[in-house]
């Protein structure tokens, strides 16, 4: 049976733990095996790629790595949230 989660593809998200903590962006597919999502601009890794055709002198692409879904919370949910930091009032 396929696993639900809280999340799905095309989602706004925010990181609400780990190294990338308060970053945001659209989910760009679900991992389901390892629980894990890709986020567009979040965790990136550089990949080495050797030379091919396209990249005659290789390169160094980089790319989304994954965040696990426990720590990411929905864009929307995360707003009406007690978690949004809100500009302390200074008196």
């Amino acid at each position: 049976m396929a696993q639900k989660f809280h999340i799905k593809r095309n989602d706004v998200v925010v990181v609400i733990a780990g190294s990338q903590k308060g970053k945001s962006g659209k989910v760009l597919e679900i991992l389901a095996a390892k629980q894990r999502a890709r986020v567009e601009g979040v965790a990136m890794i550089k990949r080495h790629l050797k030379k091919s055709q396209e990249h005659p002198q290789g390169t160094i692409a980089e790319r989304e790595g994954s965040v696990h879904i426990s720590n990411l919370m929905l864009q929307a949910v995360f707003d009406s949230s007690k978690r949004k930091k809100t500009a302390p009032a200074t008196a």
